[in-house]
């Protein structure tokens, strides 16, 4: 009889069994899924329920035990986080195992273990439906009273109008007012002929003076000197040309006179050297 031997050995040390499994449910939370062989993945599936028991309990004692069996914290801050939002309707089977194949070296059956994340229930879409039928009556009372508003302006509009036309239809009495004013201005001008005549007589006296006064003549003097100034500007030009021109080549024949004095000083110098190696050449044949 195989009474209270619960587990799997897997030919392995209970020491080596432990840690393997500890880093293997740690993977599984931090990653949320993990490749593994077949039996492996069946006994991970019972260590990692047992965590998410105690995640969902949520008290200190439960965040101690899990952290003797997690290695990392920050996988444990989150599997505490997180356990109440997805697990918390339902009470077991956290976790997938989905066959994948053979091993390609020891043909070992070899299986996908994942967490699995329970969808939340969608609303019925009977409240949506409610909600757009109450959207459209209000939409059509809506539009009622925009059409009504329009009628009213519109009837406005149009009783302003026809004031307008019966104020027009009045105004031609009061233009009839206006010529008997036109008349007694006209008596008055023809009653002051005589300022009239004085001032046309006072205008032909003025434009008589100007006829008889001396055209002025435009002084040819400054004509003459606007077209002198014209001609000298020219002529400084081609001066300081010519000025520029002969400063360029002094500049030259300087620069040419430096270059010809540097390569006489170069020409002297190879010239010492070359005397001072024949020198030393005769007297190193005389010692011998």
């Amino acid at each position: 009889m195989r009474h209270r031997k619960a587990g799997v050995k897997l030919n392995r040390t209970t020491s080596h069994r432990n840690a393997m499994f500890r880093n293997m449910v740690t993977s599984l939370f931090k990653y949320e899924r993990i490749r593994t062989t077949g039996a492996k993945a069946k006994e991970l599936r019972r260590w990692a329920d047992r965590l998410i028991t105690l995640a969902k309990r949520g008290d200190l004692h439960a965040r101690r035990q899990a952290l003797s069996i997690i290695r990392e914290k920050t996988v444990v801050y989150k599997l505490f986080k997180e356990a109440g939002e997805k697990y918390g309707k339902i009470s077991g089977g956290y976790t997938r195992i989905v066959k994948i194949g053979r091993r390609p070296g020891d043909a070992a059956p070899v299986s996908l273990i994942e967490l699995i994340t329970v969808e939340k229930p969608k609303k019925k879409k009977v409240t949506k439906k409610k909600a757009k039928v109450t959207g459209e009556k209000k939409k059509s009372k809506e539009d009622k009273a925009t059409v009504d508003k329009k009628a009213e302006k519109t009837e406005k509009k149009a009783t302003a109008k026809k004031k307008a036309g019966e104020k027009k239809d009045e105004k031609p009495e009061k233009k009839s007012k206006k010529p008997a004013v036109k008349k007694a201005e006209t008596e008055e001008k023809e009653s002051k002929p005589e300022k009239t005549k004085k001032k046309q007589a006072a205008k032909k006296a003025e434009a008589d003076k100007k006829e008889d006064e001396p055209v002025k003549e435009k002084k040819p003097a400054a004509k003459k000197e606007a077209a002198d100034k014209k001609e000298t500007k020219p002529e400084e030009k081609k001066k300081k040309t010519a000025t520029v021109k002969t400063e360029e080549t002094k500049e030259k024949k300087a620069k040419e006179k430096q270059a010809a004095e540097e390569k006489a000083k170069t020409v002297e110098k190879e010239d010492k050297t070359e005397k001072k190696i024949k020198e030393k050449q005769e007297d190193t044949k005389e010692k011998k």
